[in-house]
């Protein structure tokens, strides 16, 4: 059986060191290299060999939130991890918007990153990584292209999601016109209800809500005091 292979991203050579050996012990199978750019090149010669990125924010050449917003770019289905000594109430909230996983703070406890990469992975079972054959879904005037992360509003607005973004949005049209608790989408899309998921939940279902703001027939409602509804209102879309 193949190992979970893992790309270590991380310019501190004593804390790469130790992470890659703990995570070997692990049964995990790890490439580390010291920055973005170097781990930029390896991802663009082999897309679909990882599993899962662990990205150090603060690195020379390329820092973790570009190199993160380029796996995104690329359109890669590859999970991402924050390593950072910053604590900034701003850089968590922007790894959040750039699709990370999870984010986790220097100094950190080895065992809790080892549980984290397993939950993340798991979460992330059986979702393919190489390319795959493009499944189309169409709401009114509102098309998603969910293996390739793109949504087109009206024919013309053309927006490529984030892996997550994408992820949750497959599973609100999977849920169309029911009302979704915030701890049962956690629960059936992630895994877990924790702080972390919960606070990248509002975020994706904030950036979601404004990709369809120019919808005129599809949106994300809030049901007060539980959580959310997506409403495709199709006798309004076709009135005169």
């Amino acid at each position: 059986m193949n190992k979970t292979k893992i790309l270590l991203i991380e310019d501190e050579t004593d804390l790469g060191n130790v992470v890659r050996q703990y995570l070997e012990i692990s049964d995990f199978e790890v490439d580390w290299v010291t920055n973005g750019r170097l781990a930029y090149n390896r991802l663009l010669v082999d897309q679909a060999t990882y599993h899962i990125a662990l990205i150090d924010v603060s690195m020379p050449e390329m820092d973790g939130f570009q190199l993160a917003d380029k796996i995104v770019q690329l359109g890669l289905r590859l999970p991402f991890l924050f390593l950072t000594a910053r604590n900034e109430k701003s850089d968590r909230l922007r790894g959040l918007k750039l699709g990370a996983d999870d984010y986790i703070c220097k100094p950190f406890d080895v065992d809790e990153l080892v549980l984290r990469i397993r939950n993340i992975i798991r979460r992330n079972a059986g979702t393919p990584r190489a390319a795959a054959p493009v499944a189309t879904i169409r709401r009114e005037d509102v098309v998603f292209e969910k293996e390739c992360f793109k949504l087109t509003i009206g024919g013309k607005k053309e927006i490529l999601l984030t892996p997550r973004e994408a992820e949750l949005l497959d599973f609100l049209f999977r849920h169309e016109g029911r009302i979704l608790k915030r701890e049962d989408i956690l629960c059936q899309l992630w895994g877990e209800n924790d702080y972390f998921l919960g606070r990248s939940l509002d975020v994706f279902i904030s950036r979601l809500r404004k990709h369809l703001s120019s919808s005129k027939a599809v949106s994300i409602d809030n049901v007060y005091g539980v959580g959310f509804v997506f409403n495709v209102r199709r006798e309004q879309y076709h009135k005169p």
